[in-house]
């Protein structure tokens, strides 16, 4: 099933930030996400992923599909490496961590506490998390974030093997990761916001 956004428009603080964005994904396809700092990136990413409802327009084909990688990692620092995949792994009703501590080469960091790892070791947990969803959509808010050369080929591999297996992915990054993917500059949909007339000023 595609995911297909139509005329979407989207809200950060109930002020209008995105208007008109129209795009297409079938699987094996990703789209990545441009803009510079506050475009409203992170906003689209929340509203394709069901965290806050769209002002206007339509998203099909994202029910409960959509695993979502924020700016935190959502790591439980007081567990393990291996226990905190479990617990997702859990929660969307899967069992097999193994592919996401050898896609991430977390296996040497397997019982150490997630509190305990260096940034970069926590982002790559925290992506490790999108191996164990079974979500065909992974919705990535700056993912390399944090990552070194190596860990961001890990991530840009287990990109390449989530759509080679018919998942699709949008991603909010500046890094090229040398993906096929399209490119929508959010930039260019920035929304107008509405001047106020002397029937508004009435009631401020």
């Amino acid at each position: 099933m595609d995911l297909t956004v139509r005329d979407l428009a989207v809200a950060r603080g109930g002020v209008p930030v995105l208007e008109g964005i129209c795009f297409d994904l079938s699987p094996g396809q990703a789209v990545v996400l441009r803009g510079p700092n506050g475009a409203g990136k992170t906003t689209l990413l929340r509203t394709l992923a069901g965290l806050q409802p769209p002002l206007a327009g339509t998203i099909r084909g994202a029910e409960d599909r959509v695993a979502y990688a924020a700016h935190a990692d959502g790591l439980k620092p007081t567990l393990s490496v291996v226990e905190n995949l479990r617990f997702w792994a859990r929660v969307f009703g899967h069992r097999d961590i193994a592919p996401a501590l050898t896609a991430y080469a977390l296996s040497d960091l397997a019982e150490r506490p997630a509190g305990a790892l260096s940034a970069g070791q926590k982002r790559r947990l925290g992506l490790a998390r999108m191996l164990v969803t079974g979500r065909t959509i992974w919705a990535m808010d700056e993912p390399t974030v944090s990552l070194d050369r190596d860990a961001t080929a890990q991530f840009a591999d287990a990109v390449r093997g989530h759509l080679a297996g018919g998942g699709m992915a949008v991603m909010a990054t500046h890094i090229d990761l040398g993906l096929d993917a399209q490119v929508l500059d959010v930039a260019g949909y920035k929304a107008r916001i509405p001047a106020w007339d002397d029937t508004d000023e009435a009631f401020l």
